[in-house]
């Protein structure tokens, strides 16, 4: 059997023979085309389904009102944990305050 290439490059075909512009084509085999079929109908049934809404516009608005604002709160909460306390000027100039004496 002669492939095209070889008819068209008499030395063979250059570089690799799956890839570039003269490349040997592959045999599509029944496997292939099947997957392509089952492919295409997976990709039809996604479509159906992602065209017909779960919910109404009407219950779709503020449905995830109450959810938002709980995990909102844990992270609000989460962050103040993380946060270090207040601190006053009079506990950082304590230590000055060490080498005082009664009488001064």
């Amino acid at each position: 059997m002669m492939f095209l290439t070889l008819a068209l490059f008499r030395k063979g075909i250059p570089g690799r023979q799956w890839i570039g512009k003269h490349r040997r084509p592959r045999p599509i085999t029944w496997q292939m085309k099947r997957n392509v079929l089952k492919h295409l109908e997976r990709e039809a049934e996604n479509e159906f389904w992602i065209s017909r809404p779960y919910m109404s516009m009407e219950q779709e608005r503020g449905h995830a009102a109450a959810r938002r604002e709980h995990i909102w709160t844990n992270i609000r909460e989460e962050r103040r944990a993380k946060f270090p306390q207040h601190k006053y000027v009079t506990e950082h100039l304590d230590q000055l305050n060490v080498t005082r004496t009664w009488n001064s």
